[in-house]
């Protein structure tokens, strides 16, 4: 079975909007391009010092209907629908950005997440993708509730889950999911998040659900409902219509995406908890009537049985790398195509304020052969256009939908060359957004070779709207 070989990031951000399941809170999820190495990253835009908080098993604090990561005090509620969407479509490098402290519910499943990733568009990486192979089952079993959870070897990833309630219209519920970045898009990630009736006067009396509503969550109806319980719900959903019981058994007969969605969303939430790991697996998970705890307890073991192994393949830190972006992250925002691509690599980017970029300029540059044969320099006007290149990659990452736009350069100014250019300089780019209002961008550019400054000036830009194929 063939596998992913190299890390995937995305070409550009990807943003949702909505309200925290628990919290109620209005919030944003914005979804970012990482650098090799980097992993899924949290980021807190409501903290002071916008601190990131690494989805990492050993940050889970708490599994009470929804998986919570803290780091250094700071916590984010519900990661388990974000994270399922960003592996389950394949993505090794994410930053994840929230306005609040828990990511939006949406319809409660993470199809609007997964569609959103795949728009912003998949970049293939330079780094090889590092999987953790299962060659010693590993599980957790509570023969109280009557969970159990194991990964077995196997030659792929693949999920069973099997789920069984004693109540009418769910009962007994099976799936699978095999190939994962093939399948999960379409069969696993508009599975909404479910509960039962009898539940939710409960969640509501903890402080949870406060985001909670017919439209993004099934409510499967598991007792009789008089008039005053009735009235309860109604006020609790803030409905203005009679509450009734649907022929499928769910609360005023909403639809089913699926005939098995329970189990199907059930299986959602482990692929969001197994994210927790830090790096894909190669083996088979069999899950029974498992939830947050035991997916967690699983991917605890699996870290405690194979932690030499683990530590070998993870790469070590290193803070330059997790803010560089090559060139097929650039390609993949950028029109241009060779030869007219003369921005390499980006190794910092601050939306709306900066941008750090380079340029290796080598004999083989078309453009020497008549500039000049002799005495090979640079032209002027092409480092300009560098320079324009790497501040359009800082725009566009500024607005909204940036892969349905381009920027065109309108003027330029106090555009000063101090020295040469020639084979062998690496440039260095350097781009600040002075000021962006109703779609036209004023940005100062340098370029430096080491650190000599070799070319200036003040470019003007609009954004507009990219023209269909």
């Amino acid at each position: 079975m063939s596998q992913i070989k190299y890390q995937r990031t995305i070409a550009t951000e990807a943003s949702c909007t909505g309200v925290g399941l628990h919290t109620g809170e209005e919030t944003t999820i914005t979804f970012k391009p990482a650098g090799e190495d980097f992993g899924i990253r949290f980021k807190r835009m409501d903290v002071d010092g916008c601190p990131e908080i690494k989805a990492d098993i050993d940050h889970v604090v708490d599994i009470t209907r929804n998986t919570t990561i803290e780091e250094n005090g700071v916590k984010i509620y519900t990661v388990e629908h974000a994270l399922a969407a960003c592996v389950g479509i394949g993505l090794d490098n994410v930053l994840i950005e929230l306005t609040e402290k828990e990511p939006p519910v949406m319809d409660g499943s993470s199809i609007d997440f997964v569609e959103a990733l795949l728009k912003a568009g998949i970049v293939k990486q330079n780094q090889p993708r590092n999987y953790l192979h299962i060659d010693e089952a590993v599980g957790y079993t509570d023969p109280k509730k009557g969970v159990d959870i194991h990964i077995m070897p196997s030659d792929q990833f693949r999920v069973t889950y099997m789920l069984d309630y004693k109540i009418e219209h769910v009962g007994r519920q099976f799936t699978t999911l095999d190939e994962l970045e093939k399948n999960f898009a379409k069969e696993i990630a508009p599975a909404r998040t479910f509960c039962f009736l009898s539940e939710v006067e409960n969640l509501k009396e903890d402080g949870l659900i406060k985001g909670g509503n017919l439209d993004n969550a099934v409510v499967i109806v598991d007792k009789e409902i008089d008039k005053e319980e009735s009235d309860t719900l109604k006020t609790l959903f803030n409905l203005n219509k009679e509450i009734v019981v649907g022929e499928n058994g769910t609360l005023n007969g909403k639809k089913l995406r699926f005939e098995n969605e329970p189990v199907r969303h059930k299986l959602l939430d482990l692929i969001g908890d197994l994210a927790l790991l830090g790096m894909p697996l190669t083996g088979h998970v069999i899950a029974s009537k498992s939830g947050h705890a035991a997916n967690v307890e699983l991917v605890k073991k699996i870290k405690k049985v194979y932690q030499k192994k683990i530590a070998q393949q993870l790469p070590k830190s290193n803070a330059f790398k997790s803010s560089m972006f090559d060139i097929n992250s650039i390609l993949g925002l950028l029109p241009h195509r060779y030869p007219f691509v003369l921005v390499d690599r980006i190794v910092d980017i601050v939306p709306n304020e900066s941008l750090t970029a380079f340029k290796n300029v080598t004999f083989n540059e078309p453009f020497f052969q008549g500039h000049f044969p002799n005495q090979p320099v640079m032209p002027g006007v092409l480092v300009l256009e560098a320079m324009c290149q790497a501040g359009c990659f800082l725009v566009l990452n500024s607005v909204k939908n940036p892969m349905e736009k381009n920027m065109f350069f309108s003027s330029l100014s106090e555009a000063k060359f101090r020295h040469p250019i020639i084979p062998g300089d690496r440039l260095r780019f350097e781009m600040k957004l002075v000021k962006f209002r109703l779609g036209t961008a004023l940005l100062d550019g340098k370029a430096y070779v080491d650190d000599k400054l070799v070319a200036e000036g003040l470019l003007k830009a609009t954004v507009v709207d990219r023209l269909k194929a």
